[in-house]
């Protein structure tokens, strides 16, 4: 393997982190801002890019394009690595950002390649290459909900993402059809055919509340689905919080107006 052989345990379930040993001089890198706690003797170093071997190998130009690539998808210029320099074993933990689960992805047993949205990354061992895929399809990009890019992992180490809600997923087979709403699209293995499809009929898309695109994918390969995208999520507390927040302070208990008085908050 190119990658470092990294072993991991899962904790928690609406709010998981994901905890990583490392045996002497094996490292993991990570998104910034998913760390959570490590054990003494882990050194934590910024680094350009993903850190893969690949790009321990290339020159400054080719680091500073391959980290340039990541601010089109929104992440950081840099990645944190994280290498155990002492003896024994030691451990780091990573965090996930919202409600949801993290998901370990062997890439040796998928082909070598994993495409995904853009921010379900969490971290990976180090080897595994954090690139970006470009759409080459105008409906997949204009309406897919990830633009032109979505993120592609590479090589054959352990990766890890996370989605919100429920995480399923769905093999396949040759020919086989699957539509999925824009935003529950997680990831994908390489030889899925992913499109984007309007739907049809005035009526659906006028009151049908489901939006006017939705995802195709067609197998063989492995799809996974989340059942709470953070987008739909966020909109749901953004919509509660205008709701609620233009109501008196004692609307909808018994006393309403009556119990802010007695309070004193009207006085």
């Amino acid at each position: 393997m190119n990658a470092h052989e990294i072993d991991y345990q899962i904790y928690g379930e609406e709010m998981q982190f994901v905890e990583i040993e490392l045996d002497p001089y094996e490292t993991v890198i990570a998104e910034a801002g998913s760390f959570m706690m490590m054990d003494d003797g882990i050194e934590l170093a910024t680094i350009f890019g993903d850190g893969s071997h690949k790009e321990e190998n290339a020159g400054l130009w080719d680091k500073v394009l391959s980290a340039g690539k990541r601010l089109v998808t929104g992440e950081s210029l840099f990645m944190t690595a994280f290498t155990h320099a002492g003896t024994g074993k030691k451990r780091v933990s990573f965090a996930a950002p919202y409600p949801g689960r993290i998901i370990p992805l062997h890439l040796a047993e998928l082909e070598g390649k994993i495409i995904c949205q853009k921010d379900a990354f969490l971290c990976a061992a180090k080897g595994v290459s954090v690139g970006i895929e470009f759409s080459r399809r105008l409906g997949r990009g204009f309406f897919g909900g990830e633009g032109f890019i979505m993120q592609k992992l590479e090589g054959d180490g352990l990766a890890f993402l996370h989605a919100g809600g429920t995480i399923v997923k769905k093999e396949l087979a040759i020919g086989e059809r699957l539509r999925i709403d824009t935003g529950c699209l997680v990831a994908f293995t390489r030889d899925v055919d992913y499109d984007i499809e309007m739907i049809k009929g005035v009526r659906n898309m006028v009151f049908g509340g489901e939006g006017l695109f939705y995802a195709h994918l067609q197998g063989p390969g492995s799809v996974w689905v989340q059942s709470l995208p953070f987008s739909r999520l966020a909109d749901r507390v953004v919509a509660a919080s205008r709701h609620y927040g233009n109501k008196n302070k004692g609307e909808g208990s018994i006393l309403g107006g009556l119990g802010g008085l007695l309070d004193g908050d009207n006085w």
